[in-house]
């Protein structure tokens, strides 16, 4: 049987301590909720003496979020203990979180004045003393009290030993040992707990708790090194939001511990499949974007772009893959497709997005792929389908095509009218003609330009541009409609420069107008076959048949 961690949850206090990170007391009930259904064991609602709204949240959480314990924070000071006890009153399963500093940093500055003492000695007896009122002060309110000595990574050893024993004598029921300020290296984290557990004579009638914050990136290190040691409840924030660089992120803490149960045999609860949502929940809220590659709940914890990854886990996920996508919450194939995607991994989308590509045609729609992929970040499901698309239309190598575009240009600027310059091969005859041309936009520069290339005869109907894929490097889909006479020809080209897209939709239509002038021949002698039928032949016919009687 695996052993219990308390997962103790601090968003909604340590994490909205972040800058810019406050949220309204109805979104703090939602995330209390969704805590609830995540299953967390503590939930720390707020610091209920900093404001009315904080008193607010915590009260409410209190009576309307059901499961976890609920948790509120307060200083060593009467009026902070009777706001907290006063706040949890309506609950039934409810703790106070009482803290003061311990280490020389921040009595020096927190208890400089001389009612604390004048000397080191004196202010630290002074901290003993509020310590132990203010444990047996929230033991009125709650036979579930915390004691956190602030700043224990840069205590006195010694004297961490005898603020904590002071705590447990006044009848505190966890210790934590917080790492306030990220300085802490795993190893030393590790020894601290061991420390202070052994000046104790029952260290297991308390329970020890690790509060990590993320200075130097080793936050979730030190709370799992904190377990090794004897730790049993771990601090922790959604997304690891929190005062400066942050907390211990709970989603990486339960995963690691799930994933290396070999190691730690600790079981923590979390229903780990709603840890994706819970976090999407807590960055709409808090204002944080989740960053890409944010381990386990990032949108790129699962994906797999270089080729060889994605044909390692297209055949057998763990080669790549240390857990479950769906575990967390994720999608469970998360192939992105970019400029280090390999074969497999493209045509297993393409077949997915229900295309069955030929083997004599796929080295050519590799080709388009990567082409595609050197101008893009990512390619997405639309790029692909477009891909497809043109690649069905395109022009087979032999095929009548009378116009390549072969080089685009375009200079524009805000004292005079865009100018752009265009160079176009005639296929048939083999001349290359260079023109430029001014425009209202660099659109119209562009078609005027194609125009006096081409020197053939026709009018633009319709010009339409709209994006296709997302993102700042999203391909746009230019569509456009020229006419000759009475007949009207499409062209369509898309990429993620637009501007080269519009002269390349603008050419694609100019090669139909060109075959069907190179036609005419046998277009004429259709139309006249079909008007013969219709017209002389039909009055023959009509001749020839008996009249009625």
């Amino acid at each position: 049987m695996s052993e219990h961690v308390t997962i103790f949850d601090t968003t909604l206090r340590d994490g909205e301590q972040a800058p810019g990170a406050s949220m309204t007391v109805e979104e703090k009930v939602q995330i209390a909720h969704q805590l609830a259904k995540l299953g967390v064991d503590v939930l720390e609602a707020g610091f209920p003496i900093s404001s009315p709204a904080q008193f607010e949240a915590v009260q409410r959480i209190t009576t309307e979020v059901d499961g976890p314990v609920t948790c509120a924070l307060a200083r060593t000071k009467e009026d902070d203990i009777r706001a907290a006890g006063e706040a949890l009153a309506a609950g039934t399963d409810t703790r106070i979180h009482t803290f003061i500093a311990t280490s020389d940093v921040h009595i020096n500055a927190k208890f400089g004045d001389e009612r604390f003492g004048t000397s080191m000695r004196e202010k630290r007896e002074a901290i003993l003393r509020m310590t132990q009122d203010a444990v047996e002060q929230a033991c009125t309110y709650t036979d579930n009290v915390e004691f956190s000595a602030e700043d224990a990574g840069r205590t006195d050893r010694a004297f961490l030993c005898e603020v904590v024993l002071a705590a447990v004598e006044a009848g505190a029921t966890t210790i934590n040992i917080p790492d306030t300020t990220g300085y802490c290296m795993p190893d030393e984290y590790a020894a601290m707990i061991e420390t202070v557990r052994g000046a104790l004579s029952d260290p297991d009638a308390v329970v020890f708790s690790t509060h990590c914050h993320d200075d130097l990136g080793l936050a979730v290190a030190n709370s799992l090194a904190g377990v090794k040691a004897g730790a049993r409840q771990i601090e922790c924030t959604i997304n690891g939001i929190g005062e400066r660089a942050g907390n211990a992120a709970l989603e990486e803490i339960v995963m690691a511990l799930r994933v290396r149960g070999d190691r730690y045999g600790i079981d923590t609860g979390i229903n780990t499949p709603l840890l994706t949502e819970t976090s999407k929940i807590v960055s709409a809220s808090s204002g944080f974007p989740v960053q890409p590659n944010k381990a386990i709940v990032g949108r790129n914890a699962f994906s797999h772009e270089a080729g060889i990854h994605q044909h390692g886990v297209l055949k057998e996920r763990t080669t790549y893959e240390i857990m479950r996508a769906e575990d967390v919450g994720q999608d469970e194939e998360q192939i992105r497709l970019g400029r280090h995607s390999g074969r497999h991994g493209l045509f297993r989308r393409l077949e997915q997005l229900g295309f069955d590509v030929p083997d004599d045609q796929r080295d050519v729609i590799y080709e388009q792929f990567t082409d595609l992929a050197d101008r893009k970040k990512e390619v997405f499901d639309e790029d692909l389908r477009r891909l497809m698309e043109s690649s069905a239309t395109a022009p087979r190598e032999g095929s009548a095509l009378y116009y390549e575009l072969e080089h685009v240009a375009v200079s524009i600027d805000t004292d005079r009218k865009p100018e752009a310059t265009i160079r176009i091969r005639h296929t048939h005859g083999g001349a290359v003609r260079e023109e430029q041309a001014t425009g209202d936009g660099p659109v119209d520069a562009i078609y005027r330009a194609i125009d006096h290339a081409v020197q053939e005869a026709h009018a633009l109907v319709d010009y339409t541009i709209r994006s296709i894929s997302e993102g700042a490097d999203a391909q746009g889909e230019v569509n456009v409609r020229i006419r000759h006479g009475e007949n009207q020809f499409a062209g369509q080209a898309s990429g993620t420069d637009v501007l080269r897209a519009s002269a390349e939709a603008y050419v694609n239509a100019l090669n139909r107008l060109a075959a069907f002038r190179s036609d005419d021949t046998s277009v004429q002698f259709v139309m006249d076959g079909i008007m013969g039928m219709f017209n002389g032949d039909a009055e023959d016919t009509a001749e020839e048949k008996p009249a009625k009687s």
